[in-house]
């Protein structure tokens, strides 16, 4: 008696379906990051609730740490989207003022999961390796030109130092901020913050 062995074919997904599922593992894992912390967003508990498997995740990233580093980026992506959007109504020469009005509202200081990353993942970056605090860094210098060309200079030089020192200072005063409780202390610090940060600028 002859006996045919019928082998399943291994389904194979396109290679779009794998890059979509990353995204969706970055974009989960920046809003955890961002409202969590790294040691209170797990990789077990992030695949879990995306309804994937913990092995699962080594096909995308090579560690945590990896992860760590794209949802950075992709966080910052989200912030740049969000500022640059507040442009859209400012007036010709307003576009700063805009973009500091719109980092230091009292609604950014309450969105933490969809904020600045820089204002909620610092301290854990700042404990990263050497080679991956390097990447976040060059993550963030690509960003600063976007901020740079609203402020006044003698140079490109000159106002991406500005922008360095600028988005520095507001994502400190964010922290600030959100460690607050009282709702009318908090927007006192934000109100004051904006205009300290414009008059400094504008000089």
């Amino acid at each position: 008696m002859i006996y045919m062995i019928f082998k399943r074919p291994t389904m194979r997904y396109p290679a779009y379906h794998k890059q979509q599922t990353r995204q969706r593992i970055v974009r989960a894992a920046a809003r955890r990051f961002r409202s969590r912390g790294t040691e209170g967003a797990t990789i077990g508990n992030l695949m879990h609730d995306l309804r994937l498997t913990h092995g699962g995740f080594y096909r995308h990233f090579g560690s945590k740490e990896e992860l760590f580093t794209e949802a950075f980026r992709e966080s910052l992506e989200e912030l740049s989207e969000k500022m640059l959007s507040a442009l859209e109504h400012a007036t010709k020469g307003g576009e700063l003022k805009a973009l500091i009005n719109r980092y230091l509202s009292i609604e950014h200081s309450e969105d933490v999961a969809g904020g600045c990353p820089v204002a909620a993942m610092a301290t854990e970056a700042a404990r990263r390796p050497p080679k991956i605090r390097a990447a976040l860094l060059q993550i963030l210098q690509k960003h600063m030109p976007k901020v740079a060309q609203f402020i006044p200079g003698a140079s490109e030089e000159q106002r991406e130092r500005k922008a360095r020192v600028l988005f520095s200072g507001m994502a400190g005063t964010l922290n600030m901020a959100r460690v607050i409780v009282d709702e009318d202390q908090r927007r006192r610090l934000l109100e004051d913050a904006r205009k300290f940060y414009l008059e400094a600028l504008q000089k």
